[in-house]
């Protein structure tokens, strides 16, 4: 993946792995690119355009990009490692694995543990109208230290990620570093809102790129009811009304995964006649090519263009 920026984050459906599919797909020129449901901005982040705007619902995802906007880099980091230093986690990017008498393929889960928990036992005792660049440089740790470095919350708010194999190490830091030196040097904005608040007149003059919840898929961001077929055929009008007053978009989404198939993204795509790009994606246990059928996952990208 040469030439791309890798977000700092491992979010769920990231599609950093697919930007070479992606890309060449989306008009040349752009001007206003507005990422509709952002997530960890792996395909925003990367397009050329004039304009950006990074749109999600995640009021704790946004408040965090924005303190990697709003922030000098190196405040950023020195408050990273004091705190990794202050909870006595793992440090590989300095000491290194034996030193934690671990490797990479063991991981650090063990010797993490009890000290991420702690972590992130104070990060959910802290209270709204705490310092925001303390509280987001903390959860951006527990991110990068938990399970995956998924972002999960509990109805009541709480970050109940459990802890993870890895740590702050080289590559994570130079990923964050990368995307927070391309942020400061974008005209961007990160912006809290749901997609369902947006006025059509919104999206004048721009290129809308829509990755939302897949329907069909079990994940982090579509628990508790996050996504149901509600939305799903909210976001569908909303998109007929852009197209016909002439906006492109393009929208990343599953037709089938592991025997479900999504029939109101198949009935919708074929009622309006828009453009189907299909995207090979390996998946671990499954993709489109693979022997058994009932565990298929066709991944695509609809453009109206």
């Amino acid at each position: 993946m040469a030439g791309y920026i890798k977000s700092p984050f491992n979010y769920t459906g990231g599609k950093y792995k697919l930007l070479d599919q992606i890309m060449p797909l989306f008009p040349e020129r752009i001007d206003n690119f507005i990422d509709l449901f952002s997530g960890g901005c792996n395909v925003g982040i990367n397009v050329d355009a004039h304009c950006k705007k990074f749109i999600d619902y995640n009021d704790k995802l946004i408040d965090l990009l924005n303190v990697f906007k709003n922030y000098d880099l190196n405040e950023i980091l020195i408050e990273i490692e004091g705190t990794i230093a202050m909870y006595e986690l793992s440090n590989t990017s300095t000491f290194g694995y034996e030193y934690y008498n671990s490797n990479s393929s063991g991981g650090l889960a063990d010797y993490n543990r009890e000290k991420y928990m702690n972590l992130r036992k104070y990060y959910n005792n802290i209270k709204d109208n705490y310092d925001k660049f303390h509280k987001n440089v903390i959860l951006y740790i527990l991110i990068i230290y938990g399970f995956n470095n998924q972002i999960r919350f509990n109805k009541k708010g709480e970050f109940n990620i459990p802890v993870g194999k890895r740590d702050f190490n080289n590559r994570i830091k130079n990923n964050l570093i990368q995307f927070i030196n391309k942020i400061k040097s974008s005209n961007c904005e990160f912006i809290n809102l749901n997609f369902r608040e947006i006025e059509p007149d919104y999206y004048k003059n721009s290129f809308i790129y829509a990755d939302p919840p897949y329907l069909i898929t079990n994940a982090s961001y579509n628990e508790q009811g996050g996504w149901d077929e509600d939305c799903e055929y909210e976001l569908y009008d909303q998109l007929d009304i852009l197209s016909s007053r002439g906006v492109k978009f393009a929208l990343s989404n599953v037709i089938e995964n592991k025997g479900a198939k999504n029939e109101i993204l198949v009935k919708w795509i074929y009622s309006r006649n828009y453009n189907i790009h299909y995207i090979d994606k390996n998946y671990n246990n499954s993709n489109y090519q693979i022997k058994d059928r009932s565990k298929k996952t066709i991944e695509v990208l609809i453009t109206n263009y």
